[in-house]
């Protein structure tokens, strides 16, 4: 039975998150659909990383087994096919071996948080940024996320339904830098605990508005108390971009 590994994209905005839900839409399920159209049968499809409703992705990873091998051109083309018009696609299918998982494998995972920083809303990019109409200084904002980067108890910004077994996590970058009206943050780490970067990046904010010094933030993160971290970024300015594996695997 071949495995695959598929590359997606998908615009979150619609949808209730990744994972399968009982009444509302999930990208897992237009995937599954889609493929199961052209196979001939059902799949299912594991995902790298779970992204909640609203959030999004141009490098989500996942694999599949199909009963029989096609072409990865096939299984790319014909997924997109049967997608159509739904806001995701397959970007690159490839087959791998039966040790390649897109969760348990994953050595890093990258995401990417973008802020309107500017008086006007957004009539564009509405769904993929979070708009704060006053001033941020985003030197501030880099310099209390250095303090972050490390092995620490990050339950200052885990979700209270948050499934991990442990709160610590390490850490490898959190970059925040101004690009004309937009700041945009990039963080990376083995994995994240659930709304852990969306806790950060609202923390990050308070910062850069000075209600929070960069110590203040790092405070935040050594109290291990949700109730002193910022407020939740929301989902839309969130994108999942990049998922890295060993070589030997993919």
């Amino acid at each position: 039975m071949p495995r695959y590994k598929l590359v997606v994209e998908y615009d979150g905005t619609a949808f209730a998150g990744w994972q399968r839900q009982a009444a509302d839409r999930s990208v897992q399920q237009a995937l599954e659909e889609a493929i199961a159209r052209f196979v001939g049968g059902p799949v299912r499809v594991h995902c790298a990383g779970r992204t909640d409703a609203g959030v999004h992705a141009t490098h989500q990873v996942v694999h599949l087994d199909l009963d029989k091998p096609w072409r990865t051109d096939t299984v790319r083309d014909a997924a997109n096919a049967h997608l159509r018009p739904e806001p995701v696609a397959v970007i690159a299918a490839a087959e791998v071996g039966p040790d390649f998982d897109a969760r348990h494998s994953a050595i890093k995972r990258h995401y990417r948080y973008r802020i309107l920083n500017r008086r006007s809303p957004p009539a564009l990019t509405r769904g993929f940024v979070w708009h704060v109409p006053w001033a941020l200084d985003a030197g501030l904002m880099h310099e209390a996320a250095q303090l972050m980067l490390g092995r620490h108890d990050f339950s200052a910004f885990r979700a209270a339904e948050c499934q991990a077994n442990s709160p610590v996590r390490t850490l490898d970058r959190l970059d925040v830098a101004r690009e004309g009206e937009e700041i945009v943050v990039v963080t990376a780490a083995r994995s994240f605990l659930h709304h852990q970067v969306r806790g950060m990046v609202g923390t990050l904010m308070l910062a850069g508005g000075g209600r929070l010094t960069p110590q203040g933030v790092r405070d935040v993160l050594d109290s291990r108390d949700r109730t002193r971290c910022g407020p939740l970024a929301p989902s839309g300015g969130l994108t999942l971009i990049g998922v890295d594996y060993p070589a030997d695997l993919v």
